[in-house]
């Protein structure tokens, strides 16, 4: 029979809490599932992009039921917009069992809020759904509901990451967990650029104006076109800020290579970044080339959420790496 040790917690008191072998096993498996959390959360953004590209955000019209059924027929837009409501029903059930097991065996308070509030997120974003159904598509709260989609994916990302075990090394967790460098405000700065650009995009896609530039890479035949409209306006503005976003992008790599040379796995993120930039760019091109094709447009968001999940990995990383270099020539 395992051995227990008593183990007093600031948060809880005192509590039976497993031996060290066991709890390391719980861990492991926690951090498992927090990762298929994260890959869930991919997944309903996926489907989430789909119900918008097909114009299916009106086929069920009420919520929280679908047409007064749990289970309506599905086809037509109904099988994206139920299948939609399916996966986040999903994804709730797998962060509400997150959050219930980050909260019985971490010990670690930072990692506790974390959960309770990517908890609190996907509720607000059930919420915010059944708005925009009962609303009928206004675009401030469409907007919003991508846009926290987003949020809510970053927190997943952080939580799969903080129960990682590579996060986890022994002897890390006795120090800061996180540490801002020069090189991580950068890395910082990147994903904030990357998020609000993701925002930008939101915006184009619910007002419609996927198409209001119809050529690519010039736009009506200029380098500026004449912004006579609004949808106009903001898709030009999403189309610089995709080149501001691959410049720092480009910029962040070069300073890793520079500044954190001894840190093979950031090295490698980056790289992976600067080439899944690449790879949206092409994506946002062929979306104009091929009129908005359902494949591609949807594989441009998803890839738009894998930069963004990418980023912040970089960016922990690169509040976290300085510490270790530290630790391990001391």
């Amino acid at each position: 029979m395992p051995s227990v040790e008593v183990i007093a917690s600031p948060a809880v008191g005192s509590a039976a809490i497993p031996s060290s072998g066991s709890h390391a096993a719980h861990k492991l498996r926690l951090g498992r599932f927090a990762k298929l959390t994260s890959i869930a959360t991919f997944l309903l953004i996926l489907v989430g992009s789909l119900v918008t590209t097909t114009g299916s955000g009106l086929a069920v019209p009420d919520w929280p039921l679908s047409f007064g059924q749990f289970f309506p027929k599905m086809e037509g837009g109904v099988l994206y917009e139920h299948g939609h409501r399916m996966v986040a029903g999903a994804v709730g059930i797998l962060m509400t069992a997150l959050a219930v097991w980050v909260w019985l065996i971490e010990r670690r308070r930072s990692v506790r809020v974390l959960a309770l509030v990517a908890w609190f997120a996907v509720v607000a974003q059930a919420i915010l759904g059944g708005i925009t159904v009962l609303h009928k598509l206004p675009i401030a709260v469409s907007v919003s509901h991508a846009g926290l989609a987003m949020a809510f994916f970053s927190l997943t990302v952080t939580l799969a990451m903080m129960n990682s075990s590579s996060w986890q090394k022994p002897g890390q967790t006795k120090r800061r967990s996180l540490m801002p460098t020069s090189l991580s405000k950068v890395a910082l700065s990147t994903t904030a650029l990357i998020y609000a650009q993701i925002l930008v995009g939101a915006l184009m896609r619910h007002m419609g104006a996927g198409l209001a530039i119809p050529d690519f890479p010039l736009s009506y035949g200029q380098l500026i076109p004449p912004l006579h409209a609004a949808s106009v306006a903001v898709h030009f503005a999403h189309r610089v800020g995709a080149v501001v976003v691959g410049l720092i992008i480009v910029y962040q790599y070069i300073r890793i290579r520079r500044d954190a040379s001894t840190d093979a796995q950031l090295k490698r993120w980056g790289g992976y970044l600067v080439a899944l930039f690449g790879v949206q760019f092409l994506l946002g091109a062929l979306t104009i080339w091929t009129m908005k094709s359902i494949v591609v447009t949807t594989a441009h968001v998803g890839v738009g959420a894998l930069t963004l999940g990418l980023s912040l990995m970089v960016t922990l990383r690169a509040m976290r790496a300085p510490a270790a270099v530290k630790l391990e020539t001391a």
